[in-house]
């Protein structure tokens, strides 16, 4: 059933109780709201950028363990940089959901949404990652000569 909530034309809100508990489309119930559109879409573009990301680091960790020639004298190099890049990716593309969950439901009940963890787990790893790497490559070098 729609119904009109304002005097705007072709202001509509849905008010059909028969859905499911999917939280994607949950049945409107006490305190919550079917949220603007272009809200939800914002959400859902986050959400999309950052299982991007997620899937970049996976695919770049595979990389670095398959096509990445050894490190001289290092042989387990490649896989101390790439394997906690798959393990992050992995952490970003479940963060990313948790996060779309909680900030649709927020936008649901007309609450802030909350501040996002990401982008601070993100930038921490890849730096000490890079540290990690350069740091490998002065010891492949060192081990070389």
């Amino acid at each position: 059933m729609l119904a009109r909530s304002g005097p705007g034309a072709g202001e509509e809100r849905r008010t059909d109780t028969s859905r499911n508990r999917d939280p994607a489309h949950p049945a409107e119930s006490a305190g919550e709201a079917e949220p603007d559109a272009r809200f939800t879409f914002a959400n859902e573009r986050t959400f999309l950028a950052w299982s991007r990301t997620a899937l970049a680091l996976v695919v770049a960790g595979l990389a670095i363990i398959q096509l990445l020639p050894p490190f001289p004298g290092v042989p387990w190099g490649r896989h101390i940089i790439g394997t906690p890049l798959i393990l992050l990716g992995s952490a970003v593309a479940v963060i990313s959901y948790l996060e779309w969950l909680r900030n649709q439901q927020a936008l649901r009940r007309g609450e802030p949404v909350s501040r996002s963890w990401l982008p601070r787990i993100l930038a921490v790893t890849i730096a000490l990652i890079g540290l990690v790497a350069a740091a490998l490559a002065l010891l492949s070098g060192v081990t070389r000569h």
